[in-house]
């Protein structure tokens, strides 16, 4: 059973995430694309998320109006069946046994009645482990906005999908590679896969090691030309978590590959050799 808990300043989400327990119904959807969708802003006002969320919203949200809240005006909005909310939610994995805690951008239709783990759920987005490494994915921000609002265009266009886990959807994708070019950090790779030479033994795509302000530019600019890892990795040390790789079309959000693997000896917190065989295949 999914369980949202309003704790600290986040949402607690126990479930496997992406299983959609509370997937919406045709209604639900209609009901978003006539909504107010409202951006909860974190209460940290010294941090960064705040401001580079606003700048990301005003750039890149197009299908419906927007407003900024604070959490506490999200718990006193979050009855209303025409509101919307965007904000950072927490997630566990029961069935991991791990206890690991992660950060998703989830998207929550309002209910009237219920409490919040009836909440309807429309989209999420995996962004770090909790409360962790908002470096490694702040400058991200829009491309991850506009990954929301594709997602929401394919769920009103396919509101009697089967699919239960929407990671099995876009781990579906075929889209290749090969004519893009291919952005990475260095730090994210494996080490078998952390040069260009390294690489080319098992992808022969265009590639460019580069660092986060490189990737930030061409999200901005929407280089039609260049797409991305997003990588969300454990906190040193940790074992048996989860690691999310997913490549991303920098002007258009569109999944280029998305899996992830549970992080262990031989499967070390990296972007692997054996992704990119998979992502060569295409």
């Amino acid at each position: 059973m999914k369980k949202l808990i309003l704790a600290l300043l986040v949402i607690t989400i126990s479930s496997a995430a992406f299983s959609q327990k509370n997937k919406p119904t045709k209604k639900d959807i209609e009901r978003f694309f006539k909504s107010t969708t409202y951006f909860v802003l974190d209460d940290n006002i010294f941090g960064m998320y705040n401001s580079d969320l606003k700048n990301a919203v005003a750039a890149n949200w197009k299908i419906t109006p927007y407003e900024f809240i604070s959490m506490k005006q999200f718990r006193e909005k979050r009855g209303n069946p025409l509101a919307s909310f965007v904000l950072k939610t927490k997630v566990d994995f029961k069935k991991d046994k791990d206890g690991t805690e992660y950060s998703f951008l989830s998207v929550l239709m309002g209910r009237t009645l219920g409490t919040m783990d009836m909440m309807p759920d429309l989209a999420e987005f995996p962004i770090s482990y909790y409360n962790k490494d908002y470096d490694k994915y702040g400058y991200k921000l829009g491309a991850i906005l506009l990954f929301l609002q594709n997602h929401m265009e394919w769920i009103k266009e396919h509101p009697d999908e089967k699919t239960k886990s929407i990671i099995n959807h876009y781990r579906k994708s075929k889209l290749s590679t090969k004519n893009k070019t291919l952005y990475l950090i260095k730090e994210e790779l494996a080490k078998d896969v952390n040069s260009l030479a390294k690489i080319k033994k098992y992808y022969s795509g265009k590639v460019k090691i580069t660092d986060a302000e490189d990737i930030e530019a061409a999200i901005k600019a929407k280089n039609k030309e260049v797409i991305f890892l997003h990588k969300v990795g454990a906190p040193k040390g940790q074992k048996k978590s989860r690691c999310y790789k997913l490549i991303i079309g920098a002007a258009d959000a569109k999944i280029y590959y998305f899996d992830f693997h549970k992080i262990k000896k031989k499967k070390i917190d990296s972007f692997l050799s054996k992704d990119f065989k998979k992502i060569e295949k295409r």
